[in-house]
C-alpha cells in the first residue's frame, strides 16, 4: 500500500495541521505494516498557481520558460503520485475562511477532466476509485456545525466536497480548532484530536 502525505500550513513546527497529519500517517503506518510514504509540504515547495501558460500545455502547446517547464513535469509527478496512492493524507489550516493557496494550487494541477474526473451524459463522474482520505484540519476559530461562524466555513467542506467530486468518498476528517483562543484551548482540542487518531482502526 502507498499513502501520500500532503502538508500546507506555513507555521513549520508550530503547525497544528502538521502535528495531525504526522500523527495520522504514523497511525496508518502501524495499521497497515509495509505501508509506503510519500511527504510533499507544499508550503516549503509550492507550485505554480494554475495559469494561461498552463492551460496551453494542456492543449498541446509549447514553453520555452523553464520555471514553467519544471512547474508542468511537477504537475504530472502529482498526478502520479495521487493515483498511486491507496490512503491520501491533507494537512491543512483554515487560513481566512478557507484552504491555503499552496494546497489550492496543488488541487488546480490534479483537478484534470479526462483524468481525475469526466463529463458524461449524466454529470461529472470521479475517477480517483477505492482510495481513502484523511484531512488533518486545524482551525483559529470554531467553526464546526451549530457554531456561529459555521456558515463561513470553506475549509473541510470544500476538500470534502472536491474529493468527492473526483471520486473519493470514504474521507476522515480530524479537527483541532479553536487553537487561537489560548494555550489551554489549543491543549485541548489537540489532545482530542489525537485520541481520535489514537482510536483509529482502518
Amino acid at each position: 500500500m502507498k499513502l501520500l502525505h500532503l502538508d500546507s500550513s506555513m507555521l513549520g513546527a508550530a503547525s497544528v495541521s502538521r502535528r495531525l497529519s504526522a500523527e495520522i500517517v504514523a497511525r496508518q503506518k502501524a495499521l497497515h505494516p509495509g505501508l509506503s510514504v510519500i511527504s510533499r509540504d507544499l508550503a516549503a515547495d509550492p507550485p505554480l498557481h494554475f495559469s494561461g501558460a498552463h492551460v496551453a500545455a494542456l492543449q498541446g502547446g509549447t514553453t520555452s520558460d523553464s520555471a514553467m517547464a519544471a512547474d508542468l513535469q511537477k504537475g504530472d509527478v502529482y498526478l502520479e503520485e495521487l493515483f498511486e496512492a491507496d490512503i491520501l493524507v491533507i494537512g491543512t489550516p483554515m487560513y481566512n475562511l478557507t484552504i491555503p493557496t499552496p494546497l489550492k494550487a496543488w488541487i488546480d494541477r490534479i483537478s484534470l477532466a479526462g483524468k481525475t474526473f469526466r463529463y458524461t451524459a449524466n454529470g461529472p463522474e470521479g475517477l480517483l476509485l477505492n482510495k481513502k482520505a484523511f484531512i488533518a484540519s486545524s482551525r483559529g476559530g470554531v467553526y464546526s456545525a451549530g457554531s456561529a461562524l459555521a456558515a463561513l466555513e470553506h475549509q473541510e467542506t470544500y476538500l470534502i466536497g472536491l474529493l468527492a467530486f473526483l471520486g473519493v468518498t470514504d474521507v476522515t476528517v480530524v479537527r483541532a480548532e479553536g487553537v487561537a483562543l489560548g494555550p489551554q484551548a489549543m491543549q485541548t482540542a489537540v489532545d482530542l484530536a489525537v485520541e481520535e487518531i489514537a482510536a483509529l482502526t482502518a
